[in-house]
Order: structure tokens, then C-alpha cells, then sequence
């Protein structure tokens, strides 16, 4: 057995900052990969690069590529100084990079995070662009964990995570396949910053609301939900599908707060039910990102299902993308299978990720 020291870097599209775990991966066996997780760091984002980063959809094509090339020198600065400062080796890094662009009915996928500076600024190889190649196979591009989950978290059911969307894995007759549910966090941040608060702590400002039940059937009424998986979510979505019911109601903003958890939770414990009706037994549902903190949408999702709820500890919840990449980055090393067209809808599935650096020691 070989263990591999792997750096996983995630940033989500709630732009929360930038998540660095050191992880060591080992595999037990063919598709049984035990996990630990050394050291993690979220680095925030200050207001330059949450600015820069939300409005680069709009931006030049020179403003763009400058952007992908500092990017990826701030997440390889970032990462050496975590390696130095934790005395710290890595074999890889594998980086997800910050969506910018998700289109898939447009066969168009893009993430920022320049490669290239990566490994300059650290000397380690690295993995990036993992989603692009599902993409032009016809896939959504989304979610890409599926197979870590598989890998991982066999053990459990399901696998939902809440991040900025709430997405969900499960193995149905022996298959894996996962989609995106609703939107999640990327929602309830907005609102929040309405409080000048980054996020919602522990969802009070959702539980001094009241539910309006007109927003809610107005959210729970459009059409993405009704779609067969696979399917995926990006920010241009929600401005353009779902955003508009959540800016035009009248309710205060503690109740828009509390109907957009309650919302989630629904949309989440239809998604659930229907899952463990394919196969029938008492469910065990694991939960991870940011919006396993929030107490309100946690109450609330209790109540819309039946299944058991699992919330690991604090650095599974908080890293578990992070460690997902790494594993995604150490099979695209090893050519083996990543990206599951199960899960995304492609035509096949991908050994998919750029590589950047030496891989001879990893080969």
C-alpha cells in the first residue's frame, strides 16, 4: 500500500474564502481508499478578491486571464505558507480553482486558478481543471465528488453536502449518482449581508423569522425541481431563475431568512425520500459544508425527513471538498476513472484534470 500526502484546495461559489487541507489518502484496496486529514485552513477573502471574483463574469478577456494568473499565484502562496508554517511535504496538490462560468447546456465550464503559477509558487505538481472534460463529453460538469463519496463514505446512504448548493450522492442498485438540489448557502449568505454578516451563525436570524408561504410556493413552484438528475446549479441560475422571488417579496428580512431554509429543507427531504424509495431501509444521510453548522436549516431538514441525520466532526464537515479533490487529483495521476458519467450525464466516464509540475515520482 502506498500512502500519498495530497494537498486539496476548494473555493465555492459562496465565496466563503479558500479551503487548504493537507490529507494523507491510502489505498486499502480497489475502490477503498482510507483518509485522514493532517492540517486545514480556510483563508478568507477580503473585499478585493470577493469583488473581484464575483464580478469577473463581466469583465475583458485581458481582465479575465489576469485574473486566472494572480488567482493561481494566491492560492500557491497561499498553500506554501501553510506548508511552511505546518512544516509541512505534499507529493500533489489538486485544486478545484473558483467557477466563474457554468453552463453546461452551453458546453461551457470555466474555473479560475492559473496551474502554472500554482506549482511556481510551490514546486509541488498540481492538478487543476477538473470539471471541463465532462463537460464537452456532455455531462453538467456537477458534482464532481461522486466518486470520492463512493470511495470514502460507502458507509453512508447518502451523501449530501451544503455548500453553496446542496447537492447529493447516492449509490442506487449499485450505482453512484449524485446532482445538485437547490441552491443553499450561496441564498442565505446574500440575505445575510443584508445583517452585515458574512453568514448566517448558527441560523439566527432565520429563527426570529416566520415562514411566508407565498415566497415559499413561489420557490418550491420552478422548474428546475421537477427535472430529472442529472442536473447541476450556477450562480448565473439563480439570477436568473430564482433570485427574483427572494428580491420582490414583501416579507421582512428574517422571514425571507427562515422561508429560504425552510425552502432548502424541503427541496432536500423530497430529494431524500424519493432516493431511499428505490431501496427500501432505514437511510443514514451524511452531511457536510457550511450549512451543517446552520441549527435552523439542520431543525427544519429534520422535520421534512425521516432518515437518519450523521454530522461528522468539525474538519470532515468544513474540508470534505477539499479532500474530495485530493482524491480526484490522485486518480487522475494514476489514469485511473474520477468523474463518474452516472452522476453527470456524460457520455462516458472521464479521467479528467490538467497537470501541471514533474509527475515522475508519483509514477
Amino acid at each position: 500500500m502506498t500512502t500519498y500526502n495530497i494537498i486539496g484546495v476548494m473555493s465555492g461559489t459562496s465565496m466563503d474564502g479558500l479551503d487548504i487541507a493537507h490529507v494523507s489518502l491510502t489505498e486499502q484496496e480497489p475502490g477503498k481508499w482510507d483518509y485522514k486529514i493532517n492540517k486545514a485552513v480556510t483563508i478568507p477573502y477580503g473585499d478585493k478578491w470577493r469583488l473581484r471574483l464575483s464580478k469577473l463574469r463581466h469583465q475583458n478577456s485581458l481582465i479575465f486571464y489576469k485574473t486566472d494568473r494572480y488567482y493561481g499565484q494566491f492560492i500557491g502562496e497561499n498553500i506554501r505558507n501553510f506548508m511552511e508554517e505546518h512544516n509541512l511535504e505534499a507529493d500533489l496538490i489538486a485544486s478545484h480553482g473558483h467557477t466563474v462560468f457554468h453552463q453546461p447546456e452551453n458546453n461551457l465550464t470555466v474555473q479560475v486558478g492559473d496551474g502554472n503559477s500554482i506549482y511556481a509558487q510551490t514546486g509541488v505538481p498540481t492538478v487543476t481543471n477538473f470539471r471541463a472534460l465532462d463537460v464537452v463529453r456532455g455531462g453538467e460538469g456537477a458534482p464532481l465528488v461522486a466518486l470520492a463519496d463512493h470511495y470514502l463514505f460507502s458507509e453512508f446512504d447518502m451523501c449530501l453536502n451544503l455548500g453553496g448548493f446542496a447537492n447529493i450522492s447516492a449509490n442506487i442498485s449499485g450505482v453512484r449518482i449524485a446532482y445538485d438540489i437547490s441552491p443553499c448557502n450561496i441564498v442565505l449568505n446574500r440575505i445575510a449581508r443584508e445583517f452585515d454578516q458574512e453568514y448566517d451563525e448558527d441560523g439566527a436570524i432565520a429563527e426570529r423569522g416566520q415562514i411566508d408561504y407565498d415566497l415559499l410556493a413561489d420557490l418550491n413552484d420552478i422548474p428546475f425541481y421537477s427535472q430529472e438528475p442529472p442536473k447541476s446549479l450556477g450562480r448565473e441560475w439563480i439570477s436568473k431563475n430564482f433570485w427574483s422571488f427572494v428580491r420582490n417579496s414583501t416579507a421582512s428580512k428574517e422571514d425571507r431568512m427562515k422561508t429560504l431554509c425552510d425552502h432548502i429543507a424541503q427541496q432536500i427531504g423530497d430529494n431524500v425520500y424519493d432516493l431511499a424509495s428505490t431501496e427500501p431501509a432505514g437511510k443514514r444521510v451524511f452531511i457536510t459544508g457550511g450549512g451543517a453548522f446552520n441549527k435552523t436549516l439542520i431543525e427544519h431538514l429534520r422535520s421534512h425527513t425521516e432518515a437518519e441525520i450523521v454530522i461528522p466532526e468539525d474538519d470532515v464537515v468544513n474540508y470534505k471538498e477539499a479532500l474530495s479533490f485530493a482524491l480526484l487529483g490522485i486518480l487522475r495521476v494514476k489514469n485511473e476513472i474520477n468523474i463518474l458519467a452516472n452522476a453527470t450525464g456524460a457520455s462516458e466516464n472521464s479521467v479528467s484534470g490538467a497537470l501541471y509540475g514533474d509527475f515522475s515520482k508519483l509514477n
